[in-house]
């Protein structure tokens, strides 16, 4: 008899304990840890596991399966991480991108201004009336290129993928034979200065964005904004996050940024309420506009069959890669009672577990493990695979659900003499007799992918 622990299951709202099992479960099974824990780590830094490592690329895969594989007028982009000053000053990330900083003089403590409730008040020590004036406080990484540490040497880390993009428009546009409505797509690091990091994962100041920019004519763009407001947020249900834990909102008008005519996040119920998995704006023709006057290029699209030329407008959806893992994770975990014992199970989507099949042969005796063996090479080619031979099979059955394996494939003593392999269900716990020479199909029509 099978009954959920509590609510986890079900979660009309934020479950605060949430957090707190999630962060043990990830340094429990190698999903997540904090970096640099032998030297007493390096705070809001973190480094993925075995587990985490292959979760992320997963995200990502599948951002980047649904945006570029699947769509025949995106194409794909990995640009520099390193950039010299002229392209922030272009998209004037030298000016504005900054946060208002303030300390307390009692007990030293430094706060963003704009992310206090009472701005008056110190949330560290209480004092009241005590912070200093607030300065503005560049969040962009600076470092040198080359031997030389002067000016002209001087270059940033990006602290957003969304310029590679803009910077090489008209490459793409003069190489990949693509007209507007198009999007250039890239998956890859950035890096912010935070003052406040914090959340685990959720907020870091290294981090990994999925972010499109889909070039269109002017006129197009208000419901190209809807078309992906929509789209976005299907991805994400798609992928196994309940409805009632996301919801769209649209940013206030002192919410926009200087450039967006509209912007709407799709948010996510984080154990400490609502929190950005990913923002949708309609950035104007503000960027190319700005690359063009700084470079001197033309960032244009000439239409020949209408004979018009136009600088595109560009509809950006933004995602955090590891902003949305947490959000899967989150949604995924529950706990069961299953015969008095309690089981911990990821309910992940196939297509985002970190492993699809894991082989247990039923004993370290051979030949179990040299029949396993080949089993497992017979699914290594199709699928990420793991392999276990230590302790009882209910244990093994349960760490496989604990990291969100969909299949356990059971090797006993029995399929030495009929050639058959037991194929167990994550989610149902129901096992299934399966034939070694048919089993990699049966796994491809379980696994769903």
């Amino acid at each position: 008899m099978t009954k959920t622990a509590g609510a986890e299951s079900e979660r009309p709202g934020p479950d605060p304990a949430l957090f707190d099992k999630i962060v043990n479960l990830c340094k429990r099974r190698g999903i997540v840890f904090g970096s640099a824990e032998i030297y007493g780590g390096f705070r809001s830094a973190y480094d993925y596991g075995p587990i985490g490592a292959q979760l992320l690329r997963n995200v990502k895969d599948a951002w980047w399966r649904s945006m570029v594989q699947m769509r025949s007028d995106v194409v794909g982009l990995d640009a520099s991480i390193l950039g010299p000053p002229q392209v922030w000053e272009a998209s004037g990330h030298l000016k504005n991108f900054t946060d208002p900083l303030v300390d307390c003089t009692v007990c030293k403590t430094r706060h963003r201004q704009d992310q206090l409730d009472d701005p008056d008040l110190c949330p560290n020590c209480g004092s009241r009336g005590t912070f200093t004036e607030a300065r503005a406080f560049n969040l962009m990484f600076r470092t040198q290129a080359g031997p030389v540490e002067d000016a002209g040497a001087e270059v940033y880390l990006r602290p957003e993928t969304a310029q590679g993009m803009f910077v090489n428009f008209k490459n793409i546009l003069e190489t990949s034979r693509k007209r507007p409505p198009f999007g250039i797509a890239q998956v890859g690091k950035s890096f912010r200065n935070e003052i406040t990091p914090g959340n685990f994962v959720f907020r870091t100041r290294e981090f990994e964005q999925m972010e499109l920019e889909f070039f269109v004519p002017p006129v197009e763009a208000p419901q190209w904004y809807e078309y992906w407001l929509a789209e976005r947020l299907r991805w994400y249900a798609d992928l196994g996050i309940p409805t009632h834990q996301l919801r769209l909102r649209a940013h206030d008008a002192d919410e926009l940024s200087h450039y967006s005519s509209g912007t709407s996040d799709v948010e996510f119920l984080f154990p400490w309420g609502w929190g950005e998995l990913e923002g949708i704006a309609n950035r104007g023709d503000y960027d190319l506009r700005q690359h063009a006057e700084h470079s001197g290029q033309k960032l244009e699209y000439f239409d020949q069959a209408s004979g018009e030329r136009y600088v595109p407008h560009v509809i950006e959806p933004a995602a955090g890669a590891t902003r949305a893992l947490m959000a899967f994770l989150l949604a995924a975990f529950r706990t069961e009672v299953v015969n008095d014992e309690l089981r911990t199970v990821l309910g992940l989507h196939p297509r985002l577990a970190p492993y699809k099949v894991a082989v247990l042969p039923l004993s370290r005796k051979e030949p179990l493990p040299g029949l396993a063996g080949d089993v497992l090479a017979m699914c290594q080619p199709h699928w990420m695979c793991d392999y276990d031979e230590t302790q009882a099979i209910g244990r093994r059955y349960r760490r496989q659900d604990e990291i969100g394996t969909p299949l356990c494939v059971t090797v006993d003593f029995e399929s030495v003499d009929d050639r058959c392999v037991t194929v167990r269900d994550r989610d149902t716990m129901a096992q299934d007799r399966v034939p070694i020479d048919a089993l990699v199909e049966h796994l491809t029509g379980r696994l769903d992918l």
